[in-house]
């Protein structure tokens, strides 16, 4: 494990991607989880490698991910002045 968060920021993305998703659909956020599993990881995990969940969020949100990835960012948009959470969101708007 990659390891990118300390434990108290990676717990506040986790929450904050978790309930975006739920809030746009539960459908949706049920088949990320479900994708997500598929590569032997929670999304806690995902959130923490990053990579799978970015390929996963593309799929499934396809033209919505960037607008996804912004709700997500402003869901507490304090968190963003910290540096690994900043880098997390540089990476997932690339």
């Amino acid at each position: 494990m990659r390891n990118f968060f300390n434990e108290l920021h990676l717990t506040a993305v986790v929450s904050c991607v978790e309930l975006i998703l739920m809030q746009e659909s539960n459908t949706k956020y049920h088949l990320v989880v479900a994708k997500i599993r598929a590569y032997n990881e929670t999304l806690r995990d995902s959130v923490d490698l990053m990579n799978h969940l970015k390929n996963t969020l593309k799929e499934v949100y396809k033209d919505d991910y960037l607008r996804i990835i912004n709700d997500i960012k402003t869901c507490d948009e304090d968190l963003i002045e910290n540096k690994d959470i900043s880098e997390f969101f540089k990476f997932m708007e690339n």
